[in-house]
């Protein structure tokens, strides 16, 4: 049987690239994508319609946990969040055999709540020996719709101020969850890599914090940060990589332990294995240096 070559970042016109960027960011719709991206489908063959499909999350092909492993032990949870949505709902994934305490990781979802990606990182993370605790901004709302394009439009409808807090909440229920050794870490991806830094920001507890390639915050905040912070950036990333210098000096004057890294030749998202801009060599290198940093710092 013959294998389909899986499509990369390499396999589709840069402006198609920066377009999906566009779209997955909220800055055009679906319509305005279809239009603008009519004339590269074409050159190659193919449709605007298919381009986006090609382009966006096959989460199947991304799986590498499956939610019936016997090896660990899943559930959802719902959690107080007063100054927030009033109640919050998050993913748990954890060993189903530990020989103790483990330390704890919220994982911060990208800009379309807990889809099924973000719960196989969970469970990735469970079978790596820790309790992995994945809030769904958009349980408010109902929760992850099912769909990508929903998804999309649901988001938007959110009130982010409330969603930070929901998501402030949610590490403290985190900190208190059953099993715990009383480390805390963080780890997110694009709107999630955002949440991580105002966790780090807004909770003094956190300990270790992996921002996968997210706006930064503010120099007051940014002052205001005790956790040790591993920074992961691609390298065609305009839109996050303009803001990091202006962080990065906030980082320095407020003390901050941080280290930051740039992966050549890759795409924003390119630690997502769902999508083409995938890149295998920097998502396991990216992924190899969060792990260490969580196994150095939270199991101490």
């Amino acid at each position: 049987m013959t294998m389909t070559p899986r499509l990369t970042a390499a396999d589709f016109d840069p402006e198609a690239l920066a377009l999906f960027d566009q779209y997955v960011h909220g800055r055009i719709d679906r319509r305005s994508f279809i239009e603008r991206a009519g004339h590269i489908a074409a050159a190659s063959g193919t449709t605007a319609v298919a381009l986006l499909a090609a382009l966006s999350p096959d989460f199947a092909m991304g799986q590498k946990v499956a939610p019936t492993d016997a090896r660990i032990k899943t559930e959802s949870v719902e959690f107080a969040s007063p100054a927030g949505y009033g109640k919050g709902r998050a993913y748990v994934a954890r060993p189903a055999q530990a020989s103790g305490p483990l330390p704890v990781v919220l994982v911060a979802h990208e800009n379309r709540g807990l889809n099924p990606h973000i719960e196989d990182i969970a469970r990735r993370l469970a079978l790596d020996n820790f309790i992995a605790v994945a809030p769904d901004a958009l349980f408010p709302l109902g929760g992850y719709p099912g769909t990508e394009d929903a998804a999309r439009d649901l988001f938007g409808k959110l009130e982010q101020p409330k969603s930070r807090e929901d998501f402030v909440a949610a590490a403290g229920y985190a900190r208190g969850i059953a099993g715990n050794n009383g480390r805390l870490g963080a780890v997110g991806f694009c709107y999630g890599g955002g949440i991580v830094n105002l966790l780090a920001a807004r909770v003094p507890e956190l300990v270790a914090g992996v921002p996968f390639y997210g706006p930064g915050v503010p120099p007051d905040q940014a002052a205001r940060i005790k956790a040790e912070l591993v920074l992961v950036f691609a390298d065609k990333d305009p839109r996050i990589n303009d803001g990091w210098p202006a962080y990065e000096t906030s980082l320095k004057a407020a003390g901050v332990r941080f280290e930051a890294f740039k992966y050549p030749g890759t795409e924003h998202g390119f630690n997502n294995d769902t999508t083409p801009r995938f890149d295998e060599a920097a998502a396991k290198q990216a992924w190899g240096r969060t792990l260490e940093f969580f196994n150095r710092k939270l199991r101490a």
